[in-house]
Parts: structure tokens; C-alpha cells; sequence
């Protein structure tokens, strides 16, 4: 390729702010996103919930407007959606009431194009995603792993230069998944599919190496590049391989790597009220615990084998190891997770003791915690609404964050006793502890 021909497609300093509903910006969502995407790569974005993937590619294709910076495709700037990109979704998005067939043709029909030319190109598209013979089929009548396929033609029906794929293949069970993405890497590989590039989201990171020339690995709140890599092994490519696994152990590395926290007057460093919190139960903090500690790992686990041996995803795994982290039941790194002290301890205990420990460290180490019991403690009737303390969360976070970091607070907190909770009245209160 020329080292002066323009990318297919480039974000330059693109950042994108919550809205908030009195009209006013809220807290970044995607801060400083500069990239590009060049023909014939597949490139993923990977990282975890909440860290703006989704958002980004809504961006990329025109179906959102970023709050500041360009969206350049073919070098020119676009500020709307962009005619040469189409979707796959993570849902399947079909419309019930059409056949297999003129879910297909929909895209060709909306663009104007003639009703027989729709129809050939349609089949044509189905023929090759491996479709042919159920072109009169509804959605209710075939697998979730065929109306993925069809979700799949209806995008590359129209020809599009860059196809994105939002996470195409959450919703499928395991093998049905594994089928369909060596299927469509092997349209690729030979050269079937009528398409230039390929941007998918994923937070699955045996999926992006499997599939991408390159991964941008994307840091939350807000989400940045957190760094680049080029896979060069060649397709197809095994699992198995040293090369492949040292490249995911790469990637856990990374992504469980602890930025060094600013220090901040009057809370626990680097952290207050800013952070948001992930929706874990006690139930799986504790069953995690206890897996960790227990043989082969002795308290002490490579992260992608404990993800293996747990058929988790790094959107489920990573929040419950970094919550333990925060909690200092564990500690996180070079992909590996280690019980402390407590977390050993907490292995050991019965049920009471394990809840007074729980408590100890939430009110050590998670400051919202704190500052729900010092209110409380401070007032003479021991009670605050919570609306008090969400809307003190939102002035860091979106409105869906800071409920979703109340909620986990609000169940950390009734696990370890500290305060007690009006799901009623949504009150807290020093009732229950003594």
C-alpha cells in the first residue's frame, strides 16, 4: 500500500460526552480517539463494558455525531451516515414477518434498487454466508446461528466497503459461534465477501486474536487507547499455538496492568466517588474467592486459564477481579490473580465472620461506602434518601453509571452490614447494624 494513499477510514481526535436531560454535557464517554482503518484489515476494538466500543462504532458508522473531532472516510469528512459502511449487530435484528429472503433484499429495496436486480443480489448473498435453501424461511423457523447468517448477508447485500460487527457473536451459543466466525474468516481469507475492511467490537480476547490483523485495546472512563497491537500469524490460526497463547497472556497483561492513581485530598488514592463500580453480587466475590484459593491454584491464577476453566468472558471476569482488587481480597498482575492476606482469610471463615470482614474493607477501600455511613452516622436520625448520594454520582458519571454504582454499593454494604437499605422508600438507614 502507498505510504500516501488515505486510509478507507479515520477518526481524528474524536471525544463523545454524555448527554445529560437538562441539555448540558456530562462526563466523557471517549476522550482523544485518533484511528484509522486501512483496506484489507480487520481491525478489533476490545476492552470491556462501558468503555465506549459500542459508541465508538455508532460513531464510525454516522448513526451518532461526536461530541468534538472528525470522522474522515476516503479523506473527506462526513458528518452523518456514511454510504459504504454497513452493520452487523449483536442482536439479530430481523424483521419477523419477512422471509429469509426480503429480510435480505430490505437494504437494496430501501436504496432504490430494481426488484429483480434485489432479488439476484440478494441470493447471491445468501448463497455465499450459506443460506441457499432457506430463502423462504421466517426468523422463528431457524436457528440463532442462521438468522445471524442472514444478518450477515443482509450487510454485505449492498456492497459495502467497511462491514462493522457489533459483537456478532455474544448472543451465540459457544459452537455455533465458533462455526460461524471460521466461516466468515474463510470468505474472507479467499477473498468472497465484497468488502474492503472489517471493524468489529468484541470483549472476547481469544476472538479478536483469532480474527484481527490488529487490535485496539480501549482503557475505560472515559474510553481511550490504551495501546495497539498487529497480529501477524497467519490464517487460519490455532488456539493451541505458543505464539497465540503468549499473545492473549499479552493482552490480560495488559489489560489488568494498574495505571498509577493521582492522589486526591481527604480519600483513598486515586479512587473517590468519581469511580464507577461494577454490578458484582457477594455471591460470585465469594465464589471466586474460594476457586482461587483452592487446588490447582492455591490462591494464585493465570487469568486466561481461570477464565478457560470458568467459561467466563472478560466482561465477566474482569469486574469481579478488579472489584476483589479494589476490596483487597486480591491483587491483579501480568494477568495473573493472587489472594492477599485477607482474601486467604476470607476463604477460611464462616458466614459471619466473612460478612464483618467484607464490611471492614468496603468502609477502608471504597469511598462512596464511607460516605453513605458518614452521613448517617452524622445525622440524628441515621436516615439519608439515596437520590442524595446519585446525584453527587452524577456529577462524575452518567445518570445509568451512577445507579449502577448506588446499586453496588447499596448490596455490598447490606451484605457487610453496614447500613441498611428501604428498597420502598429507597432510604438508607443504620436500622439493621448494631
Amino acid at each position: 500500500m502507498s505510504a500516501t494513499k488515505a486510509p478507507l477510514l479515520e477518526l481524528r481526535n474524536v471525544f463523545q460526552a454524555y448527554g445529560r436531560s437538562s441539555g448540558e454535557k456530562g462526563p466523557l464517554v471517549l476522550d482523544d480517539i485518533s484511528l484509522r482503518l486501512d483496506d484489507g484489515e480487520i481491525v478489533g476494538l476490545l476492552g470491556r463494558s462501558g468503555c465506549g466500543k459500542s459508541s465508538l462504532l455508532r460513531i464510525v458508522s454516522g448513526l451518532a455525531r461526536p461530541t468534538g473531532g472528525d470522522v474522515l472516510y476516503r479523506g473527506e469528512k462526513v458528518a452523518g451516515p456514511v454510504d459504504g459502511v454497513a452493520m452487523v449487530f449483536q442482536s439479530f435484528a430481523l424483521f419477523p414477518w419477512l422471509s429469509v429472503l426480503a429480510n435480505v433484499e430490505l437494504g437494496l429495496r430501501a436504496k432504490g434498487v430494481r426488484e429483480a436486480d434485489a432479488r439476484r443480489r440478494a441470493l447471491k448473498a445468501i448463497d455465499i454466508i450459506g443460506l441457499d435453501g432457506f430463502e423462504n424461511a421466517f426468523p422463528k423457523e431457524i436457528s440463532g446461528g442462521m438468522r445471524q447468517r442472514v444478518g450477515f448477508a443482509r450487510a454485505l447485500v449492498v456492497a459495502p466497503n467497511i462491514l462493522l460487527m457489533d459483537e456478532p457473536f455474544s448472543a451465540l451459543d459457544v459452537l455455533t459461534a465458533e462455526t460461524l466466525r471460521t466461516d466468515l474468516l474463510d470468505l474472507w481469507v479467499e477473498g468472497r465477501m465484497p468488502i474492503k475492511s472489517i471493524l468489529m467490537v468484541t470483549h472476547n480476547i481469544e476472538e479478536a486474536v483469532l480474527m484481527c490483523d490488529r487490535i485496539v485495546v480501549l482503557s475505560s472512563n472515559p474510553g481511550r487507547i490504551a495501546a495497539e497491537i498487529r497480529v501477524t500469524l497467519a490464517h487460519p490460526r490455532n488456539r493451541l499455538d505458543p505464539e497465540f497463547r503468549q499473545l492473549v497472556d499479552q493482552i490480560y497483561a495488559l489489560m489488568t496492568r494498574r495505571a498509577e492513581p493521582p492522589k486526591r485530598e481527604g480519600t483513598f488514592p486515586g479512587l473517590g466517588l468519581g469511580m464507577a463500580l461494577p454490578t458484582v453480587s457477594t455471591n460470585t466475590l465469594a465464589g471466586m474467592i474460594e476457586e482461587v484459593a483452592a487446588p490447582p491454584y492455591d490462591g494464585k491464577a493465570d487469568l486466561p486459564a481461570l477464565a478457560d476453566s470458568l467459561q467466563l468472558e472478560i466482561d465477566d471476569l474482569f469486574p469481579v477481579a478488579e472489584t476483589l482488587q479494589l476490596l483487597r481480597f486480591a491483587e491483579l498482575a501480568e494477568g495473573d490473580i493472587k489472594l492477599t492476606t485477607a482474601g486467604k482469610r476470607f476463604a477460611e471463615m464462616d458466614v459471619d465472620q466473612r460478612k464483618k470482614l467484607f464490611g471492614d474493607h468496603l468502609l477502608a477501600y471504597v469511598p462512596l461506602a464511607q460516605r453513605i455511613r458518614r452521613v448517617l452516622d452524622e445525622r440524628p436520625s441515621h436516615y439519608a434518601p439515596a437520590t442524595r448520594f446519585r446525584e453527587e454520582l452524577e456529577d462524575y458519571m452518567s445518570e445509568d453509571y451512577a445507579e449502577m454504582t448506588l446499586r453496588s454499593v447499596t448490596t455490598w454494604g447490606r451484605y457487610g452490614e453496614i447500613f441498611a437499605y428501604d428498597e420502598g422508600a429507597q432510604t438508607f438507614s443504620l436500622e439493621n447494624p448494631q
